[in-house]
């Protein structure tokens, strides 16, 4: 990670979105398909490790099976496997998905919480989960989700040298504005998706390439 105090690091991270938001603007929305904020959580627990084009395949069956937070939970776990066992760690994703079921319907009345100290304490659901559902079904913005694609880009970016989820997200948080944190996860997944997969990069064909410290492109102005 290249060194930058404070204030650089900012105004760097601040490049790196305007320009984002250029190529991507049409991309800052999450992939999943969902209703409402269940759906969303049911979504983003089985698309852990998973695609998000693959869970948008089979929840449309699931959801019209179960219905709603109360018709999941008095399901059993062999009965979501009918739907979910082509997710990966279908087995133990279908069993937390109940028990978070019934824990929503005994302790918050059918409803999702919408505090991340709640939604982490539900069974499969970490902050990355949480946060996915507090911005994307509340608008709420209490961190920053961190997928693999977030992970990726941010290293390359030079915004972080760890490869743990935690910690480049509150590095992240540091360095990026409140308003931006909903949006950063969006948009390091396009451009992870698009330019810069974790087994190549197309240096040549990313709006970054004139400042990433890890671009391969000619650029006079790269950040070294």
């Amino acid at each position: 990670m290249f060194v930058m105090d404070g204030d650089e690091r900012r105004r760097y991270a601040a490049e790196v979105l305007k320009l984002l938001k250029r190529r991507y603007r049409r991309e800052m929305h999450t992939s999943l398909k969902f209703k409402d904020p269940w759906e969303l959580l049911v979504c983003t627990v089985l698309s852990a490790q998973s695609t998000d084009a693959s869970v948008n395949m089979i929840t449309p069956a699931l959801f019209a099976r179960f219905g709603s937070v109360s018709g999941i939970s008095m399901a059993r776990p062999s009965d979501l496997y009918k739907y979910t066992k082509s997710i990966g760690l279908y087995r133990s994703k279908s069993k937390n998905i109940i028990r978070a079921a019934k824990i929503i319907v005994k302790k918050f009345d059918g409803r999702v919480p919408e505090q991340m100290s709640e939604l982490v304490g539900l069974p499969g659901v970490g902050r990355k989960t949480a946060n996915v559902v507090l911005f994307n079904a509340f608008g709420k913005k209490e961190g920053i989700a961190i997928d693999t694609h977030c992970m990726t880009v941010a290293n390359r970016l030079g915004l972080t040298s760890s490869r743990n989820p935690v910690i480049i997200e509150k590095e992240l948080m540091k360095t990026i504005d409140r308003k931006d944190w909903g949006d950063i996860t969006h948009l390091f997944i396009a451009l992870g998706r698009d330019v810069c997969t974790a087994r190549k990069k197309c240096c040549s064909e990313c709006v970054l390439n004139g400042i990433c410290p890890s671009s391969e492109a000619p650029s006079d102005d790269k950040r070294t």
